[in-house]
């Protein structure tokens, strides 16, 4: 069965309770709190931004699972699914280990499950026994997946742990490249998908951010052996959330790199132009949940790879 690396179907979780989160705010340099606006105005603000997207994912033919957070507990992060769960190809599902003891909660059995009814679940594989030993591995946050060649690719943070990354790719059959990526005050980003993409046959990348020559050059090394087409990005346009950024596939198998409207105004003419070569262009405004969560279009979205009953 040969390996994709896009899907037409994608699960999202409609935030009862989104807010600003303190505990990942300790090491999440993207997030911010607007102290003008009151809790159930972020709330109020970030479920239009929620609905629209999915709207708009919709509109080009992407299926869109929506499941809804449940009221309690509180999970102010419930809308960024793609950190604690991932679908892929065999009918495996795997769970991770969250580094804020808030986005454990996260993890709902009764999603996969309902799922389940709708797509073949083989396997299920369990990575969160490590939390009680503060070790951490955030899902397709922490790993960018190159699918069919099997590469698994990490920058490692506090969120993502080298010997933790090992296990995965021992249990999931992937080969490791890790890499260290800071941003302009010289802090460990947070997560790898906010500072690269990964497409069929492109990677959006911040290599600004990636201050080891040889780990630079050992990325560039693999894309080219693998034919992907680099497309650099600046430390500023990766804070606009630039490279959070997912190629998924909408009516007809048609590409669509899906990002947010803040990311996509980021971009130079060229850039776009770039891109456009390879791919439609989806993008939605997401500016409050960017701004309170840290987090951006690429984070909302969990690819699901498990074949259809």
């Amino acid at each position: 069965m040969k390996e994709r690396q896009i899907t037409n179907h994608l699960l999202m979780v409609r935030p009862a309770h989104f807010g600003y989160n303190a505990e990942t705010a300790l090491n999440n340099a993207f997030q911010s709190e607007d102290p003008d606006l009151s809790a159930g105005q972020v709330q109020s603000k970030a479920l239009q931004e929620f609905d629209e997207f999915v709207a708009r994912l919709r509109s080009v033919g992407i299926k869109v699972h929506v499941a809804e957070d449940s009221e309690a507990p509180l999970k102010p992060d419930a809308v960024f699914p793609n950190n604690w769960v991932t679908f892929h190809q065999d009918g495996t599902v795997a769970t991770y280990p969250m580094h804020a003891p808030t986005r454990r909660l996260e993890r709902r059995e009764e999603v996969i499950e309902h799922l389940s009814e709708s797509f073949q679940v083989g396997k299920r594989v369990h990575f969160e026994h490590t939390e009680v030993a503060h070790r951490f591995l955030e899902g397709t946050g922490s790993l960018i997946l190159d699918r069919p060649n099997r590469i698994a690719y990490a920058c490692l943070s506090p969120r993502t742990e080298e010997a933790l990354l090992d296990e995965f790719c021992a249990k999931l059959g992937y080969e490791k490249l890790v890499f260290r990526s800071v941003d302009g005050e010289g802090q460990a980003i947070y997560h790898t998908n906010v500072m690269m993409a990964l497409g069929v046959d492109f990677v959006v990348i911040c290599l600004e951010s990636i201050p080891e020559p040889k780990e630079k050059q050992a990325l560039m090394s693999k894309f080219a052996a693998t034919g992907k087409t680099v497309i650099t990005i600046t430390l500023k346009q990766m804070m606009a959330f630039a490279g959070n950024m997912l190629q998924v596939a909408g009516e007809g198998g048609t590409p669509y790199l899906v990002m947010s409207e803040q990311a996509y105004q980021s971009l130079t003419p060229d850039q776009v132009q770039i891109i456009e070569q390879h791919t439609k262009i989806l993008h939605s405004p997401l500016y409050t949940i960017e701004q309170h969560g840290g987090g951006s279009a690429r984070c909302m979205m969990a690819e699901i790879f498990l074949e259809p009953r």
